[in-house]
């Protein structure tokens, strides 16, 4: 892209105003984004559903391993076949699908007489999940400009946060149901918001850059008329997405694709060009480091985490769990405000270092109580295991858990978006499931305390990773962040480093002049 071009998107995009949030483009953000909060909130519910299940249905710890991860495997066929659909039949769609996928498994799970029905039900919810993981970012990312992509393609992360909140709080009034019932009607109730939803998003205008990549510019036109601030700006995004799509000014618009995205997985995988293979090591890093820092360990298992911290009565340990949810979703909304203004480096990186702080103190506080005799742990340990549960759910909410869906999601180019937002799903599912399916077994093979140590650790690494392969991207229009990736790291610390014919030198004093 030209100088003049890169000047005329970074400077608020034709003269659209600068700085004034366009509503209608915020509000379809957020519909589009509500079906992460079924995916959050069956994640919430579950935490504490299994307590019930475990007694009712007389499960064992290794079936409640494989009930929590499950999801998060069928997730991984949803994401990657979601791309191919998202192509084929359009975002808007797309979304209504994982709506209709995510209603039928909830009435399966609200209904089920036994373990195997439930786990039925856990796997096509999954895969609603893994549509709704893949669409909700790339719809909202897809219709934002610039100056405001940051803190939309956040609110899918805040959704989520928002949905474990309303599990953890349904948890807790539903637990005085009977038991049959109670467990039942928390896991059912998902099935509510996915019928509305699955209508209402028909609604909700198609993304603008779909609409080019199928050749009809004229209807994208009308949607970007609405989604920006005034009609020369709608112009200029629109002749952006265009350039990006392969359109020539002057030449007869292109044949819509007739494969819905055939051949962009060969492009990734097969034959990338370096720009795209530096995207693809950062959009699916990120998306590979996300749950090795533990959150889902705590989100999932905190009521065990908080039981082994000394909390005792089950009434206290679903209360204590509905204040992660609410430390959840206050941090994502801090971290929503500053994205945009901070940058995605900084926020992240930030965050990684209070996830690191949290985990290696809530590793000592767990290890200094499980060597204490039972119900006797020192108050200190307790104590610290305790706020080291909130600080990393407060450090992770404020950096690692939006950025990675934002960062991964405005990276790729049009062409690629939706296919490689898939496979990055498809990652983050695997590692999710690895993470819940094994934590147990984790920790009771080298403590708890220590299984958390690792997770800090773990940390380490994603921080190492981040400052090198992943370059900022704030305030860039999609349209010119490949270039970005044109580069790797030398050669941007070399581009941002002053050259020894800008440095102004201090005047060399003359000789001759007298003191």
């Amino acid at each position: 892209m030209g100088e003049e071009e890169g000047q005329r998107s970074n400077g608020g995009d034709g003269g659209g105003r600068k700085g004034r949030t366009n509503k209608y483009a915020v509000a379809c953000s957020i519909i589009g984004s509500i079906i992460s909060i079924l995916m959050g909130y069956d994640s919430g519910v579950m935490s504490g559903a299994m307590l019930f299940i475990k007694e009712d249905l007389k499960t064992n710890d290794t079936q409640l391993q494989v009930l929590a991860g499950i999801l998060n495997v069928c997730a991984l066929v949803g994401s990657l076949t979601a791309g191919r659909v998202s192509d084929w039949v359009g975002r808007r769609l797309t979304i209504s699908l994982a709506a209709c996928i995510f209603l039928a498994g909830s009435v399966l799970m609200g209904l089920a007489p036994n373990f195997a029905t439930l786990l039925v039900g856990r796997c096509v919810a999954g895969v609603g999940v893994g549509y709704a993981l893949m669409i909700a970012p790339v719809y909202a990312v897809e219709i934002a400009s610039a100056e405001i992509r940051g803190s939309l393609t956040s609110l899918p992360e805040i959704c989520i946060s928002f949905g474990i909140l309303i599990g953890y709080v349904a948890n807790y009034f539903l637990a005085k149901l009977p038991l049959v019932y109670g467990w039942r009607t928390m896991l059912g109730l998902g099935a509510l918001p996915s019928a509305v939803l699955a209508v209402g998003v028909l609604a909700m205008p198609e993304s603008p850059r779909w609409l080019v990549m199928q050749g009809r510019a004229e209807e994208a036109l009308v949607v970007l008329r609405k989604v920006c601030n005034t009609a020369e700006e709608a112009d200029v995004r629109l002749a952006d997405i265009k350039s990006a799509a392969g359109f020539v000014e002057g030449e007869a618009a292109p044949a819509p694709p007739s494969g819905g995205g055939k051949g962009v997985m060969k492009e990734m995988f097969l034959h990338p060009t370096p720009a795209v293979r530096r995207i693809l090591v950062a959009a699916l890093g990120v998306h590979f480091f996300q749950h090795l820092t533990g959150i889902e360990a705590v989100v999932l298992y905190s009521p065990r985490i908080f039981k082994a911290a000394g909390i005792a009565t089950r009434n206290q340990i679903l209360a204590a769990t509905i204040g992660v949810g609410v430390t959840k979703t206050v941090f994502i909304m801090v971290a929503i405000l500053l994205v945009d203004r901070v940058g995605r480096r900084p926020l992240y990186l930030s965050s990684l270092a209070g996830i690191i702080a949290s985990m290696a103190c809530l590793g000592l506080g767990l290890t200094v109580i499980e060597r204490s005799a039972p119900h006797h742990g020192a108050p200190w340990a307790v104590a610290l295991a305790i706020a080291s549960v909130f600080t990393f759910v407060a450090a992770f909410s404020v950096g690692v858990g939006p950025i990675t869906w934002a960062y991964s999601s405005e990276v790729y180019p049009l062409r690629l978006r939706a296919q490689g937002a898939s496979v990055g799903v498809a990652i983050n599912r695997i590692m999710n499931a690895g993470v819940s399916m094994t934590f147990v077994t984790l920790y009771k093979a080298i403590t708890i305390g220590g299984a958390f140590f690792l997770f800090a650790g773990l940390a380490v690494v994603a921080a190492a990773f981040f400052y090198f392969f992943c370059p900022e991207t704030q305030g860039r229009a999609l349209e010119e962040i490949e270039e970005v990736f044109s580069r790797g790291w030398r050669a941007r610390q070399r581009q941002q480093a002053p050259s020894p014919s800008s440095v102004e030198l201090p005047p060399v004093p003359d000789s001759k002049a007298r003191p």
